[in-house]
């Protein structure tokens, strides 16, 4: 799998027990979707290692993993913080009219008078709504750098045009 390819979808926390299991701390958006893919990439100590999940359940609040050839908590215990990522072809077949938050980072956004805002360079996740991280274009005639805009359809979000790499806003270029 080559880098561009893959994605960080949780971290390895610490053994549990004696038997080579481990905490897992996931980023999917439903936290065990992560055991929905395999084999997890996992990067511990710059070295990365195609592991395949044995088995997995709920311990107390959190989640816990038993992965191939990790028999022991001192074997374990190397993938202390490890990161686990998925070749981005493992992701499920969305309907036409869904996108992965990932699909959006690239996408150039304009608002509803035609004026060029910049780049999806980022998105955070603030609980109450998603915002857009916006790289605003070098000669911004508003001289921003970055503009943040609220991820919520039909009152800022307008359209978004994945074949076309673009997203429709309602947004004052110059907040």
């Amino acid at each position: 799998m080559s880098q561009q390819e893959l994605m960080l979808v949780g971290r390895l926390g610490a053994p549990h027990g004696i038997r080579g299991w481990l905490k897992v701390n996931p980023f999917t958006e439903d936290r065990e979707g992560i055991f929905e893919y395999t084999p997890w990439l996992v990067t511990c100590g710059g070295e990365q290692k195609e592991m395949k999940v044995l088995d997995w359940r709920r311990q107390n609040n959190g989640l816990i993993v038993r992965l191939e050839g990790i028999d022991d908590r001192n074997a374990a215990a190397l993938y202390t913080n490890g990161e686990i990522s998925i070749s981005a072809d493992q992701l499920k077949e969305l309907p036409e009219d869904e996108f992965y938050w990932r699909d959006l980072i690239g996408c150039n956004v304009v608002n509803l008078q035609g004026y060029n805002m910049g780049t999806v360079s980022g998105i955070l996740e603030t609980g109450a709504n998603d915002v857009l991280e916006i790289k605003a274009n070098a000669k911004d005639a508003f001289g921003k750098r970055e503009r943040m805009v609220p991820f919520v359809p039909e009152q800022f979000i307008i359209e978004v045009k994945l074949s076309e790499k673009q997203i429709i806003v309602d947004w004052d270029p110059n907040f």
